[in-house]
């Protein structure tokens, strides 16, 4: 019964999101919480939503501060000259802005933070994408799967989780699986390539001046936004943000560049943003630096790195209260929305292992495999992770289901190392699961509807992780 209604609830959830009858943030609480008095534990509500809070709260304070340490790090510069190379890369052309949308989400990705990922690819392309009027759900598709192949690196999470669950060595997991992930990560490039030649055909291709002179949608997103109305903006020009609200837009930009180029207009970088700390780059390029490798080298905690660096980053760049504040209040609307979300989630997954029902799920799974299927548990252990790492946490499936599977392959004669590397195969989907904080990060900033999130990337991210599987298996890797 508690696996019927486990899958139910998911169901339930994911249909009523989909179909716009429930923000994100109702669904993930309600729909447990009146399942969890349909499995008769309604008086324990408290004690699983406290526990799935207590688990959680270390995410959303690590969220909450790297949002506030990025957005600065936008507002000042740091990442102007990535931007421009990706955009003068992209120009105005619907295709090169999705490849471009890939390479730039999985080049950051190297950080091994999700959040961080999406932050940055979404305060870089959404301009570029509402300028064009193209499909934003395209954009945090390719982003999702492109950090979901890179998410698999021994520092972003599943590897390590299965190397510590099956007691392992990373290295002997992630270093064989290189080839099938490039495979993967070249799926998701050349997926963006079919992608962004049907945005082009759908939108046509428009010269730089075309694009240039094409009014926004409806609002506008400058990377560096909350700092001000760009110099030169139309009176009433809409401001709004992906990375903080408060920055207009120049409607009537200049002519585009004699070669063709990148002009800062156009790629949504106002070069006179208040904000900018030019003299500051070189110690904010440090800091990020020693940030990132603090995290990668597991020096301190997470949240407890952000939380230094979003105070340094205030304090050296902004000395005065009053800008700080300001900045602050630039990102508060995404803070919230992301730390809202992440504790309306804890419910969810309080929930769901509260009451039993991810193990009964699980154990149900595992229990319909058929005996013949034994000898080949490095695909089955493959196929499994794409259900199962996207209805459950990483830490569900990797410390409560994939013990289990390495037991029955090691049964049959299939190594334990094989089904270790079979299992990071679906984290493409996973990294667009509602239970992964990052993905709202992802659309918040971005402006979609989860559930439009979901309806698109779900098919594509299959495929990816397929791929991914395919080529373990074609190499011998799985």
């Amino acid at each position: 019964m508690l696996t019927i209604l486990g899958f139910a609830m998911i169901a339930t959830f994911l249909v009523l999101i989909m179909m716009k009858k429930m923000s994100p943030i109702a669904a993930l609480v309600l729909i447990p919480a009146l399942f969890c008095v349909f499995v008769g534990k309604g008086a324990h509500l408290g004690d699983y939503v406290i526990d799935g809070v207590s688990s959680l709260a270390p995410t959303a304070a690590m969220l909450m501060f790297a949002i506030v340490y990025f957005g600065v790090m936008i507002d000042v510069g740091l990442f102007d000259p990535i931007v421009r190379a990706i955009l003068r890369f992209c120009k105005a052309d619907p295709m090169r802005i999705v490849v471009g949308t890939a390479l730039l989400a999985a080049i950051v990705s190297l950080d091994g933070d999700g959040s961080t990922t999406f932050m940055i690819t979404v305060s870089a392309m959404y301009p570029l994408y509402k300028r064009l009027k193209m499909s934003l759900v395209v954009m945090t598709g390719v982003a999702a799967m492109a950090n979901g192949v890179m998410n698999t690196l021994p520092w972003g999470g599943p590897t390590a989780r299965a190397a510590t669950a099956l007691k392992v060595d990373a290295t002997d997991i992630f270093v064989p699986m290189i080839p099938a992930l490039a495979v993967g990560l070249l799926a998701v490039v050349v997926l963006a390539y079919v992608l962004g030649l049907r945005e082009r055909r759908r939108l046509g291709t428009l010269t730089l001046d075309e694009a240039l002179a094409r009014e926004p949608e409806s609002e506008t997103v400058l990377v560096g936004a909350g700092s001000g109305t760009a110099s030169g903006a139309k009176p009433g020009a809409k401001s709004g943000g992906g990375a903080g609200s408060g920055t207009g837009e120049d409607a009537d930009a200049g002519p585009a560049t004699a070669d063709g180029g990148s002009d800062d207009d156009f790629q949504g970088l106002d070069p006179n943003r208040a904000t900018l700390r030019p003299k500051l780059y070189w110690f904010n390029a440090l800091l990020t630096v020693a940030l990132l490798t603090a995290m990668i080298m597991e020096w301190l905690p997470i949240p407890v790195l952000f939380l230094i660096g979003a105070a340094l980053a205030l304090t050296v760049n902004f000395p005065h209260i009053p800008d700080q504040k300001a900045r602050i209040a630039a990102h508060a609307d995404n803070v919230l929305n992301v730390s809202g979300m992440v504790f309306a989630a804890a419910v969810f997954t309080g929930v769901l292992t509260g009451t039993g029902m991810v193990d009964h799920m699980a154990n149900w799974l595992v229990d319909t495999i058929p005996d013949g299927m034994g000898p080949h548990m490095g695909l089955v252990t493959g196929l499994l992770s794409l259900p199962l790492t996207y209805f459950m946490s990483n830490d569900g499936f990797y410390f409560g289901v994939l013990p289990v599977l390495a037991e029955a392959g090691q049964a049959h004669g299939v190594s334990t190392l094989e089904i270790a590397r079979a299992s990071i195969v679906g984290q493409p989907l996973h990294m667009s699961s509602p239970l992964v904080p990052a993905v709202y990060v992802l659309v918040g900033m971005a402006k979609v509807e989860f559930g439009d999130h979901t309806k698109f990337v779900v098919k594509w991210a299959v495929l990816t992780s397929l791929v991914i599987l395919g080529a373990g298996i074609l190499f011998g890797i799985i």
